[in-house]
């Protein structure tokens, strides 16, 4: 009786900051002082203090700011015109045409800058109005692109995934190999959807000059070269072992500084500009972890994570089951809060379900995300969604229904890594 008076206080505790608009962490931070001012006798001030200290100290932690620091000096540079110009000779030959620079170029950026946000602007600012001057269907370029920098949250270096891996304890390079291959995959989904729904413009209808597209195809792909050596070097040096998540971290931000000055555009202003939104960045995700630590604290006094665990293991829900059960409640809570959020409040009572059940914790790292990812397109507070309409002028209902074939397609990717987990866990067993 008491745990369901805990739970309900919880609740209601929550919902009333959340929607009273307190920032993610400060209400974290106010929920686990009401419940410790309710049910425990422990010095709530102490715990705060010692719980906000592990978190904001954690090593692994570091790599965080320097990866959100590479995708913003990258975001500064012409790598979306390089993107576009390098992909679009290749692209407009396959079935749906150039609507999969979209994907293509999501499935890049998103391997240097770990962030869904900065995957659609940096490729959105170019192939929204391109696609547009070429009359393809303005839902497609829509839902294509809305979908596709969903990829951000997985391919690493996935901020989300640096969270996941410090909230369970759990290694970021694992975390980040794991994301290699479903974020391959989904992308690949993506474009058999563009390939098998989209109809090319008739070439008489594109009126623009397309003595850009018509250059020599290596030529193009040359503009590339920067990008994939950056990328290579930094996922590369974490599978080989020869550096940590954190020192790849270092080794991207030098090269994307030195990838910055080539083209020239390494000023003194967009350096400060990429600073002060690292700074930014980084510090409401390190509020929201504060927030989560001390609630996690709390939440162990009282005992209901471990109740909780042991009232559904007494459901006797299997494995497949169970994941079901939290794809739905993750899809729920991301329709009112952004991904890292999400994970933060509930991993201190999923966890211990996740562990209890069997679930490999590297393999359901990759899991909530693709389910964070369909909350990022879905309303009412898809991230993506106001993105993108900031970007477009249109309404969230259209977004949302022309991002809705992505959302199915991600459905079926959960379905996939439930029937196929070597997917997910085939290149994080060969790290060490």
């Amino acid at each position: 009786m008491e745990l369901a008076y805990l739970l309900a206080v919880f609740l209601f505790a929550l919902i009333l900051l959340l929607g009273s608009g307190v920032w993610v962490g400060l209400a974290l931070m106010g929920v686990g002082g009401v419940i410790l001012s309710l049910f425990s006798d422990r010095p709530a001030g102490d715990i705060l203090i010692t719980a906000v200290w592990s978190s904001s100290t954690s090593w692994t932690l570091t790599a965080l700011p320097l990866f959100i620091l590479m995708g913003e000096i990258l975001y500064r540079t012409r790598l979306s015109e390089d993107l576009f110009r390098a992909l679009a000779p290749v692209m407009r030959r396959l079935p749906g045409g150039l609507l999969h620079t979209n994907i293509v170029g999501s499935t890049l950026f998103a391997a240097v800058s770990g962030s869904s946000a900065a995957t659609l602007t940096t490729v959105g600012k170019m192939s929204i109005p391109e696609l547009r001057r070429r009359n393809y269907p303005e839902k497609k370029i829509i839902g294509t692109l809305a979908g596709a920098a969903t990829l951000g949250l997985m391919i690493p270096p996935s901020l989300t995934l640096i969270v996941y891996g410090v909230t369970v304890n759990e290694s970021i390079t694992k975390l980040f190999m794991a994301g290699i291959i479903p974020g391959l995959v989904l992308a690949g989904m993506f474009m058999a959807y563009v390939a098998f729904s989209v109809k090319v413009p008739d070439s008489g209808t594109e009126n623009v000059d397309e003595q850009a597209l018509e250059t020599t195809t290596l030529q193009n792909l040359g503009l590339l070269l920067p990008l994939l050596f950056l990328i290579s070097i930094v996922i590369g040096s974490m599978y080989s072992g020869l550096a940590t998540a954190t020192e790849a971290a270092a080794i991207g931000v030098t090269g994307a500084l030195a990838l910055s000055a080539f083209q020239r555009e390494l000023t003194f202003s967009a350096f400060k500009e990429s600073l002060l939104g690292a700074v930014r960045t980084s510090s409401l995700i390190a509020l929201i972890l504060m927030g989560a630590s001390y609630l996690s604290v709390v939440m162990g006094f009282t005992g209901l994570p471990r109740a909780l665990a042991e009232y559904i293991g007494s459901l006797g829900l299997s494995p497949v089951m169970l994941l079901g059960a939290l794809a739905l409640l993750y899809v729920l809570i991301g329709m009112f809060l952004d991904g890292i959020s999400s994970i933060v409040l509930t991993m201190a009572v999923v966890e211990p379900l996740v562990r209890t059940a069997g679930i490999d914790i590297i393999w359901f790292g990759i899991f909530i995300v693709v389910v964070v990812e369909m909350a990022q397109i879905t309303p009412p507070v898809g991230f993506n969604l106001f993105v993108m309409q900031g970007m477009t002028g249109h309404q969230i209902s259209y977004i949302s229904r022309a991002a809705f074939p992505m959302f199915l397609i991600m459905a079926l990717m959960i379905v996939l890594l439930v029937a196929f987990p070597g997917m997910a866990t085939w290149l994080s067993t060969a790290v060490q």
